[in-house]
């Protein structure tokens, strides 16, 4: 019997649930922290998680992806799955975190691609080895209380966007007390070329993709690519650019 709670002292303890064939990881709360479908543990449960690929639509090959926030690996391990070309990197802070994803949630071990790392995210983004060397950010950063992001400071978002090669692109999901978003919104558009917000999803999950350089949005091509990802990676990408395409609507 693998254990299903991890608990070193200093972190919140990771625990799971199981419910309708579904897995959820919790850290010492009620709040899902995570999820994968026992039947499909490679797929990505959790709609807002599927919505911080919003990327693949403006990025085919990219060649370094990085998670801050480990969550249940969804993230992680499709990326390192199903983008064979590219070295995944992931920071999280919490050892049980970790260990639960590996006992429980199938996160397979570092190799040459894969690299997840016990390290703070602010140290992560600010390591001068990751300036400019990473093509997509995906930032997913709570506690066990989930009031709002972790870090989300001016600072943070700038030290985000140096991180990102010139066409880079970072996800963030933001979620928690409602002045965390406009708060986040302002901080993210002082860092980035562009910030785009996409409808709110189960409980309350905003997700924002913030680009190094502003892309020149074509919905016919959006709307292509979306029906390719569809098809190739089972991803509901049509939702993506309608989001994207009713953001633009409420900004003229």
């Amino acid at each position: 019997m693998q254990k299903t709670r991890f608990d070193q002292p200093g972190h919140p303890p990771a625990t799971i649930t199981e419910f309708e064939g579904v897995r959820s990881l919790h850290l010492g709360t009620s709040w899902v922290q995570g999820a994968m479908r026992l039947s499909k543990p490679d797929a990505i449960e959790l709609e807002y998680v599927q919505m911080m690929m919003i990327w693949m639509l403006f990025l085919k090959n990219p060649r370094h992806i990085a998670q801050l926030g480990l969550g249940s690996a969804a993230l992680t391990k499709f990326c390192y799955q199903r983008f064979p070309g590219a070295r995944v990197s992931a920071a999280e802070l919490n050892p049980n975190v970790i260990a639960i994803c590996e006992a429980m949630f199938g996160l397979p071990p570092n190799d040459a691609r894969l690299d997840v790392r016990r390290m703070d995210a602010l140290d992560f983004v600010n390591d001068p080895a990751n300036r400019g060397a990473i093509d997509v950010l995906q930032v997913d950063l709570y506690d066990e209380e989930a009031r709002g992001p972790v870090l989300d400071s001016p600072e943070f978002y700038q030290a985000c966007s140096d991180c990102l090669t010139e066409h880079g692109i970072m996800t963030a999901n933001v979620f928690g007390d409602f002045d965390n978003y406009d708060r986040n919104l302002q901080h993210m558009e002082l860092a980035f070329d562009a910030v785009v917000w996409l409808p709110e999803v189960h409980d309350a999950n905003i997700v924002a993709i913030a680009f190094k350089n502003a892309p020149v949005l074509d919905f016919s091509d959006l709307y292509e690519r979306a029906s390719a990802i569809r098809k190739t990676f089972n991803l509901p990408a049509k939702k993506w650019v309608d989001g994207l395409k009713e953001w633009m609507l409420d900004q003229q």
